[in-house]
């Protein structure tokens, strides 16, 4: 039964994703890229974390990450619909601006190490049981790779890989949730529901949150497809993506968190595919393509995206190829020094430190610019968020796994 809702739930998804009236939309095109780069990197590793150390409470608190970062996004999207407002913007809003771009360039070198780890971690279950020494050696591969494709002009070959991966990922979230339902509305069914509580207190609560952010990011690359896309269907795409990433995530969550215990299993960033195995023998297999697939894609991406965001911020004197060398370096040293957990909670800080210099950017725009009776509401709104951002920058704490 478990293996039927499966198949149908993939076959519906790959339907719709490849109706030639959905696929040729501007704006699904524009929203699936910000929506594959939220659910993308940290939905394997989320749901067995939020159960683990919150229990049932972990709904709440995906329901809470989710909403943390579409004020975010709404920062982000106040900024875009001001940008082209030149007289709003004051120096001091000039070097908000330059810092926060410098922010999302480091935020960036951290994240394809993040990507890089769980690709590693997930390709090492291939051959059994989870191993630390032959993930990161997978890792070191897998950046070398990356390297001399950015050194050589690869990346050309490497990026066709990701338009594909993305409805590989989505087709298999909705049998991996097609399944979780089935299971949880069979152990509703003979009473066997399960209820957990916390293993953390309130402040490491909020730390641990704050050390999740990296889980929900992605809505901004929205704002850095003007190229392709106005400024408006950009708002409205990011709008939507955060919408739907937030039904599929708390989905998901919530009937993890109901069909299993706190406490109850080994937490590390593969535990998943060993959750699952429980649920259906298929869907560890499909897992792992999943992860190797978005994982890889996401890094190419990231590492690209750097390469020219520091050449543009230097004014090229830190050229590309100059970029993927310090890239690989930065990765390979957090990958040999650290592990998954801690990498993750340095990329959220790392882009919860971004989103306070956007948010900090919206408040003087709202103030310089918005309309006189939004004026006051909106710039305390985005100071509120500018000061939770810098609190997660600063406080944001590893998974203890």
């Amino acid at each position: 039964m478990i293996d039927i809702a499966m198949g149908v739930a993939a076959l519906a998804v790959a339907a719709l994703l490849f109706w030639p009236r959905i696929a040729r939309a501007g704006l699904w095109r524009a929203t699936v890229t910000p929506l594959a780069s939220i659910i993308g990197s940290g939905f394997l590793i989320l749901g067995p974390i939020l159960t683990d150390s919150f229990g049932t409470w972990g709904i709440l608190a995906m329901a809470l990450l989710c909403l943390i970062g579409y004020l975010f996004g709404a920062a982000i999207r106040y900024n875009m619909e001001r940008i082209d407002e030149p007289d709003l913007d004051t120096v001091t809003a000039d070097r908000i601006e330059w810092l926060s771009s410098w922010a999302l360039a480091f935020a960036y070198l951290i994240s394809v190490a993040y990507y890089l780890n769980l690709f590693g971690a997930f390709a090492a279950r291939i051959f059994g049981a989870p191993s630390d020494l032959l993930g990161r050696s997978i890792t070191t591969g897998a950046y070398l790779l990356i390297l001399i494709a950015g050194m050589t002009k690869g990346f050309s070959l490497l990026e066709r890989m990701e338009q594909m991966t993305v409805s590989i990922k989505l087709i298999v979230i909705a049998a991996l949730i097609a399944a979780l339902a089935v299971h949880a509305g069979v152990e509703w069914d003979g009473h066997h529901l399960k209820e957990s509580g916390m293993k953390v207190g309130l402040t490491g609560s909020v730390q641990l949150l704050f050390g999740l952010i990296v889980t929900v990011q992605g809505f901004e690359t929205s704002r850095y497809l003007g190229s392709h896309y106005s400024s408006g269907v950009r708002r409205v795409s990011m709008r939507l993506s955060q919408w739907i990433a937030t039904g599929i995530y708390l989905a998901y969550v919530v009937l993890l968190a109901v069909s299993f215990e706190s406490g109850t299993f080994a937490l590390d960033e593969t535990a998943i595919i060993d959750l699952m195995r429980t649920v259906s023998a298929v869907l560890g297999p499909l897992l792992i393509l999943a992860a190797l697939s978005a994982q890889f894609s996401a890094a190419v991406a990231d590492t690209n995206g750097t390469g020219g965001l520091f050449a543009e911020l230097t004014k090229g004197r830190i050229g590309p190829k100059l970029t993927y060398i310090g890239l690989a370096a930065i990765g390979l040293a957090l990958t040999w020094l650290a592990d998954v957990f801690e990498i993750v909670s340095y990329a959220s800080r790392a882009f919860a430190f971004y989103y306070a210099l956007q948010s900090a950017l919206a408040a003087i725009r709202a103030w310089v610019g918005g309309a006189p009776e939004r004026r006051l509401r909106r710039c305390l709104g985005f100071s509120a968020l500018t000061v939770l951002g810098l609190a997660a920058a600063l406080f944001g704490a590893p998974v203890e796994g």
